[in-house]
């Protein structure tokens, strides 16, 4: 059960506010507190009123670990790496099920995995996080157990594997649900979430398997298993999303709902075949690490203020514009945050939908089926909004409707690929939209990118080398006698020198004169420098201002901009 949920349980309850909620939530965000440490030192309830009103909704039971003695043939049940694994506590056999205490009894494929491991029915309670952590060490030691232990488990299995793996009647199938196999998943699945990773990449080669991770947007490769559990791995990543396991020769998309280390996680899954095999890549949508609040995306202060103008408008288009995973969603999803009231109507149209927004109406866009972003913005039109998401503006039929949609009274919000702000015009030209079209109804747009941000446990000044500096076109006044840093890297960063991500932003605003040059069909270069002569500050501008801020480097402005 994610917090935002836990969250809208307790507000329906009484027993808290909105901002009450929005407090709690953004303090799980920024500090990893776990939810219930967070209402209750909020004050806003107790821990045993915090459980029981959870269980309450879900129909179950809450259980007092405290009060309860557990026998050691009960917890031989579940193997000690499993049950730290799910923070998974078996206390009993009830009815020929086994009881276990969960902190949440609505994560199905724990609940799958656990059973499988048990071969037993198994009866979900719920228990709070502190107490069940404090039994697991207890009862079962401080984990030790390590990818090694479990890569020689299935080193032991290995040629098992393999043959299970080959055989044409049930390709991966055994391997796959071979609990070392489960372990081994679930191990890699937790390691990539407490290392922030936002993809997760399974790469089979002829004599090698790797095992990437992407965090704060460049891709780490841990110790690469055996060759030979690339399949039966590949398999079990296929069965936790639900695709078919038989099917290796078509690319395939599911989807993985997970609980892992006390977090709702959302993985998009995705197959390509290869010469060598599947080559598998999991998205990885983890709420807890996502702040949707406009304020707290360190925009410059001026950007800030004339968003916050442009989305309380009644009408008009707010284009973000960056490459893949510069954080354009993020951007959107925060602006929506801002102006979801209970007098508006907001309506969205993603492929896929990354993250629910309470009171947003949100449609997954599936082209499979027909429904494309023309054909649910062409519908929303009938739906009475006033505010409406496009994901991304891909054709001259969505971007004829948004459009429309603007004329007829209603604020447009989308993204294009472009490699700035004044390049979003060019491409809606080229696309077939009339220029007076874009002038009459475009507001603003919004160009950005992601850097990696100084680590600052082991942030260290320096003197950059002049090529540097003179890649900047910085002159030594503008520099005069600011300081420049970078990481010497250590364990927090995990020797990287980087640890999180800051945006970098450029705004350009759609002002009368602006409006003249895109009616004369003036190239992106000419309305970029328009754009700078009204004062528009260019990414690499704001980079400057980052790197002197001392938020990052300047050789990730310089690979960025």
């Amino acid at each position: 059960m994610n917090n935002e949920r836990i969250a809208d349980l307790f507000i329906e309850q009484g027993l808290m506010d909105r901002a009450q909620a929005d407090d709690v939530l953004l303090e799980t965000t920024q500090n990893g507190k776990a939810m219930d440490r967070a209402m209750v030192d909020h004050g806003i309830v107790d821990e045993r009123e915090f459980y029981q009103t959870i269980a309450d909704a879900l129909s179950t039971e809450v259980v007092d670990l405290d009060a309860i003695e557990i026998s050691p043939a009960i917890l031989k049940l579940i193997p000690a790496g499993l049950a730290r694994l799910h923070r998974a506590l078996p206390i009993g056999v009830q009815d020929g099920a086994v009881r276990v205490a969960l902190v949440d009894p609505l994560d199905t494929q724990t609940i799958e995995d656990l059973r499988f491991a048990l071969g037993h029915d198994i009866q979900v309670v719920l228990a709070p996080l502190l107490q069940i952590e404090e039994r697991l060490r207890k009862h079962y030691g401080e984990d030790t157990s390590s990818m090694e232990d479990i890569l020689k488990q299935l080193g032991e299995a290995g040629e098992l594997m393999t043959l299970a793996g080959d055989r044409a009647t049930g390709p991966g199938v055994e391997a796959a649900d071979a609990t070392p196999i489960i372990r081994f998943v679930d191990l890699i699945l937790y390691q990539a979430i407490q290392d922030r990773a936002s993809d997760i990449h399974f790469e089979p080669f002829e004599n090698e398997f790797k095992v990437r991770y992407r965090v704060d947007g460049a891709l780490y490769e841990m110790a690469p298993p055996p060759r030979h559990l690339a399949l039966p791995v590949i398999s079990r990543v296929k069965v936790m999303a639900n695709m078919n396991i038989a099917e290796r020769r078509l690319p395939q998309d599911g989807r993985i709902q997970k609980n892992i280390a006390g977090r709702a996680v959302d993985l998009r899954v995705s197959t390509l075949p290869t010469q060598f095999g599947e080559s598998v890549v999991l998205r990885v949508l983890d709420r807890s690490t996502v702040n949707l609040d406009l304020e707290a995306l360190g925009m410059p202060d001026y950007i800030y203020k004339y968003i916050l103008e442009v989305i309380n408008r009644p009408n008009g288009i707010f284009i973000v514009t960056g490459p893949t995973g510069s954080g354009k969603t993020t951007t959107l999803y925060s602006c929506l945050r801002k102006i979801n009231t209970i007098d508006s109507k907001l309506l969205t149209a993603e492929e896929p939908v990354e993250y629910d927004l309470e009171g947003v109406m949100q449609v997954p866009v599936n082209d499979n089926i027909g429904l494309s972003f023309a054909r649910v913005l062409r519908a929303f039109l009938r739906q009475d909004p006033d505010r409406i998401m496009v994901g991304e503006t891909r054709d001259l039929e969505t971007a004829q409707i948004a459009i429309q949609a603007s004329l007829t009274g209603h604020l447009v919000f989308t993204t294009l690929h472009t490699n700035d702000a004044p390049g979003a015009i060019a491409r809606l030209i080229d696309m077939g939209v009339e220029p007076f079209l874009i002038s009459s109804t475009l507001d603003a747009v919004l160009g950005q990118r992601l850097l990696r941000s100084i680590c600052k446990e082991c942030k260290t000044s320096y003197e950059p080398n002049d090529s540097l500096l003179r890649q900047l076109n910085l002159s030594p006044r503008e520099i005069g006698d600011r300081k420049f840093y970078f990481g010497a890297g250590c364990e927090r960063c995990n020797r990287t020198g980087y640890k999180g991500r800051i945006g970098i932003y450029e705004l350009m605003e759609i002002t009368d004169p602006v409006r003249a040059f895109i009616n004369q069909r003036s190239p992106s270069v000419v309305l970029k420098q328009k754009a700078i002569e009204l004062g528009m500050t260019t990414l690499r501008q704001d980079g400057v201002r980052s790197i002197f801020a001392g938020d990052t480097t300047i050789e990730e402005v310089l690979k960025y901009t």
